[in-house]
């Protein structure tokens, strides 16, 4: 975490230099909103942009002073706003007192609150925490990922013995709703009535309870939401199933919290060609001067959705700049995105990518247009998902492909908040490194297929290396933020956040640290947070 410390003080710098003006404005203004709310394609928090990071298993701490040594450390590392998990289903009651748990969700249909001190009084700690940091909280209210071995996952999606919570898979989510209502079909969370009633009254318990709180930054609908999991889609489940389901929840948040901006959560993923549900609303004009006598003001581009002419088009103009770059071939990697790319082969020039076909069942510009999606988010993980717009140039090496894969993604979807004019924030991004390649875990699984056993072997067929360097991932994060910065994105979250030497409990997510030499817990009887291969350890 270091390298956080040190470079997003820099980047922060040049990411308030562009909003002085309004900061200083806002001082003279009397009766400012005291939440969150938005202008046009920017949040305003007191006239602010932020950079954030990613802690699910905040409210776990054992501890109030663990949590609130937490937020303070990330406050001062930069941080203005974290995104943590506001739910936590059990389908029984844990033995262990010291396991939190937000909701039982029994097999007969049935749920508890858990309003107790291991329950919602958890997650009251964090947003009090939160504000004596000066830190906003955004809440995801379900996540889309809860592999569990079954009748119809295998061993190689799950094999979990680690402590509940361990994992950012293993709060519950969709599919312990789905299981435990008796469904077979990951999208029945969508469209059946039942299902829908019950999340409907999980999400009123969370929104009511804190719609007064200016603590939190905005709800999140769910994790990555699409039409897969570990629970397999049903063949009916499209783009449009997973939109219609973001109105409906988005219209119930919205019916009892007027307050608060609702999101999606999802990856950002395109559906070029889908249906839409909702149409593109014009982001209003700029101010002009008044036009001379005699001469018609030009009228406003309508909204366009992203097309697949329109992204071939963007790629040819890519290759034709990169050309032009260079006048011959190149083999590095220019810092915010101005590498130039080698000659591909033509045949692969037509493909766009599952993150362009729709085959997530996610169509995030559907879901951007819905009235109460107050921004649109996205993620970027491409250890875990495609996402490159065009074949890999065989030129680069896997990591400059990569890097680009980034700048691109970033790039493409800071465009979309000039059709919708609302923001548009990177809400969670990570890249594996060596280091931390043996505890990655990717989320549609609970298997680390890179650990070694206890004969020292990678349990992966492919016994390659595995992941970045440290230097490359940190190049990495650093192109990525800046290019986030430059292209105008409205916030932007790393993924996720680390600490040690926070209080252990045996059979909790913090349990105790092992010996180097031994099976036996340490005598401090202190822990680290979880870590699934993403997580950066704060020094401080």
């Amino acid at each position: 975490m270091q390298f956080l410390r040190i470079l997003w003080p820099i980047l922060l710098g040049t990411l308030f230099t562009t909003v002085q003006g309004a900061r200083r404005n806002a001082k003279r203004q009397t009766n400012l909103s005291q939440f969150v709310s938005t202008s046009g394609s920017q949040f305003i928090v007191n006239g602010r942009r932020f950079v954030g990071a990613n802690a699910p298993w905040l409210p776990t701490l054992l501890t109030k002073d663990d949590i609130k040594n937490t937020l303070c450390n990330m406050s001062d590392a930069g941080i203005k706003v974290v995104r943590t998990w506001g739910f936590n289903d059990v389908t029984e009651i844990p033995e262990n007192k010291n396991q939190t748990w937000f909701q039982l969700i029994n097999k007969d249909g049935t749920v508890m609150i858990n309003n107790g001190t291991n329950g919602l009084q958890k997650l009251d700690l964090v947003l009090e925490a939160a504000h004596e940091c000066n830190i906003l909280v955004i809440i995801s209210l379900t996540n889309n990922w809860n592999p569990i071995a079954n009748s119809t996952t295998s061993s190689e999606i799950s094999d979990n013995t680690r402590p509940r919570n361990t994992l950012s898979n293993d709060f519950g989510g969709m599919d312990t709703y789905i299981r435990q209502f008796g469904g077979s079909k990951h999208d029945e969370f969508y469209t059946n009535a039942t299902l829908l009633a019950a999340f409907q009254n999980y999400t009123t318990q969370i929104v009511t309870r804190y719609v007064n709180n200016p603590t939190v930054f905005s709800w999140w609908i769910a994790n990555d939401p699409r039409c897969n999991s570990s629970v397999e889609a049903s063949p009916s489940c499209k783009s449009t199933t997973v939109t219609q389901w973001h109105s409906t929840i988005g219209q119930h948040i919205k019916s009892m919290d007027p307050n608060h901006i609702v999101s999606s959560g999802n990856q950002g993923f395109f559906c070029m060609g889908c249906q839409k549900l909702f149409t593109p609303t014009p982001p209003p004009p700029a101010p002009q001067v008044s036009a001379a006598p005699g001469v018609r003001r030009r009228r406003a581009t309508k909204p366009q959705f992203l097309t697949k002419r329109k992204l071939m088009k963007l790629r040819e103009e890519r290759r034709r700049m990169n050309r032009a770059l260079s006048g011959g071939d190149v083999s590095g990697v220019r810092v915010r995105g101005r590498w130039v790319a080698t000659r591909t082969r033509r045949q692969e020039e037509d493909e766009v990518g599952s993150a362009f076909d729709g085959s997530a069942g996610v169509d995030s510009e559907d879901i951007m247009n819905i009235p109460e999606i107050g921004y649109s988010t996205f993620q970027f993980f491409p250890d875990q998902n495609t996402y490159i717009q065009g074949p890999a140039d065989s030129g680069l090496s896997s990591f400059q492909n990569v890097l680009q894969e980034g700048l691109d993604w970033i790039q493409l979807q800071a465009e979309l908040s000039s059709t919708s004019g609302k923001p548009v924030a990177l809400t969670a991004f990570g890249l594996v490194s060596q280091e931390h390649a043996p505890d990655f875990v990717p989320f549609n699984t609970t298997v680390a297929p890179f650990a070694a056993n206890s004969q020292g072997t990678t349990l992966s067929l492919n016994n390659s290396t595995f992941g970045v360097t440290g230097a490359q991932r940190n190049q990495a994060y650093s192109a990525w933020l800046d290019a986030g910065i430059t292209s105008g994105l409205a916030g932007i979250m790393q993924y996720q956040w680390g600490v040690t030497n926070v209080t252990a409990a045996q059979g909790t997510s913090f349990s105790p640290n092992e010996d180097s030499t031994s099976a036996s817990p340490d005598e401090t009887g202190t822990s680290s947070s979880p870590d699934d291969g993403y997580s950066i350890i704060d020094s401080k």
